[in-house]
């Protein structure tokens, strides 16, 4: 049975043992109240790429350091493990799936085929939510998870009374290509049956990603705009080494995961093996899903570059060097936009343009707002293109000249939302196992 008093109050049987999980009790603690954080299970698929992951784990570590949530991650990233989380933070990896040239994926197992690497994902998200018993379930991006893994867990959970919310990036995609992507995989559907609330992480002045979806409309009144998520340098870990160049000015240059950074990467060496002229040398950060083909050729033309250009593979801690930059290049992915946000910092937006046009859509509403300047591959890639922008960057406004009221309002406003659902959410009795 669900217990509907407010989390924070319940009379419990039992008492939370750190580490060991939760140990009935009787007598003594029959009639006394105990106050408990809720416990919110946050879904990150991780196909490719960081981005669900980093922004998975900004929003709960935010809410673990309320002192009121305890939060799960679920994630498919082949690199959780190499990033720090909150205390009261932890989380569960499904086995690893990639997305192929072609746009089809595989799971990384040669041994499984994909039907079967998808029915192991969804048996383990399944089993974590009838094992954590969260009372609010956050899912990043995908309504039914991939290739459908969440929908049984999503059945489990309405049958229990708990809160379900769709958590969405600023910008998904062009209309033309998102709406038969939806329609394709029952999204909609989805989010009119098991979804309560959703949450936009960015502003309506910028994008309004359900637009042109009939849902978007449906759901309005139980639709929030958060406003981007603010992050913050973390505490140096004591072993934290930098590269030279990270103690003088200094451009840093990052395509997130790099698994389809080489483009971008390429123009800007290209800029600076073009024009000795550039002011400041950068730091390119390739990230772990660059192609190591690509990566030992880039270090080459590096290399005959000292000096002007230097290079790291991944940074856990890229917060810290992004504080440090004079300015930043980038794609415009969703984290590194709330980074360049954060801290400030003057941009140079090289989106991609495929598979999505997510990026694209982003870096030009946000060089109309005055938070960035955009350089499209559309429009040629001259190296002389690009070295005139790098040498333009230094004396760029930054974001903050633009005034955007509740631009980094974003997890302010999740934990408010997460304090009103959880007030007004059936509970489930700590002892109350499926």
């Amino acid at each position: 049975m669900c217990d509907r008093r407010p989390a924070a109050t319940l009379r419990l049987h039992a008492l939370r043992v750190p580490g060991r999980g939760w140990r009935r009790r009787e007598g003594a603690f029959e009639d006394e109240t105990v106050m408990r954080p809720s416990r919110v299970l946050i879904y990150s698929h991780d196909t490719f790429g960081l981005g669900h992951l980093r922004r998975s784990r900004t929003i709960a570590n935010a809410l673990a350091g309320t002192g009121e949530v305890e939060a799960m991650i679920v994630s498919g990233s082949t690199v959780v493990a190499r990033f720090a989380f909150a205390r009261g933070v932890s989380s569960v990896r499904v086995p690893g799936v990639t997305k192929r040239a072609d746009g089809s994926y595989a799971g990384l197992d040669p041994q499984a085929s994909l039907q079967e690497t998808v029915a192991r994902r969804a048996d383990i998200v399944l089993r974590t939510a009838r094992d954590f018993r969260p009372n609010l379930v956050i899912v990043d991006k995908e309504p039914t998870g991939f290739h459908g893994e969440m929908l049984p867990t999503l059945e489990h959970l309405r049958a229990r009374g708990c809160r379900v919310v769709l958590g969405l990036r600023d910008v998904l995609d062009d209309p033309d290509r998102l709406v038969p992507e939806w329609e394709r995989k029952g999204a909609s559907e989805a989010v009119r049956r098991f979804y309560d609330e959703i949450w936009i992480y960015g502003l309506a002045r910028i994008h309004r990603p359900l637009a042109a979806l009939p849902v978007g409309a449906e759901f309005s009144d139980r639709t929030t705009y958060t406003g981007y998520l603010h992050r913050a340098a973390p505490r140096p870990r004591p072993d934290r080494a930098e590269p030279g160049v990270a103690a003088e000015p200094f451009i840093l240059v990052t395509p997130g995961g790099g698994g389809d950074g080489d483009g971008l990467i390429d123009w800007v060496i290209s800029a600076y093996e073009a024009d000795p002229a550039i002011p400041l040398p950068a730091l390119i950060a390739f990230g772990p899903f660059l192609a190591s083909k690509s990566r030992a050729a880039f270090l080459g033309r590096i290399a005959r570059l000292p000096g002007r250009l230097s290079a790291i593979t991944f940074d856990s801690e890229i917060e810290l060097l992004m504080e440090k930059a004079s300015g930043v290049v980038a794609m415009g992915g969703y984290n590194t936009f709330c980074e360049i946000l954060s801290f400030d910092k003057r941009a140079l937006l090289v989106p991609r343009t495929t598979p999505r046009r997510e990026q694209e859509i982003r870096a030009v509403a946000a060089e109309g707002l005055g938070l960035a300047r955009t350089v499209l591959e559309a429009d040629g890639r001259d190296p002389m293109r690009m070295a005139a922008a790098l040498r333009a960057l230094p004396d760029q406004a930054p974001p903050s000249r633009a005034r955007i009221p509740d631009l980094l309002g974003g997890l302010d406003r999740i934990a408010e939302r997460v304090r009103v659902l959880n007030a007004g959410a059936p509970v489930l009795a700590l002892g109350d196992r499926p």
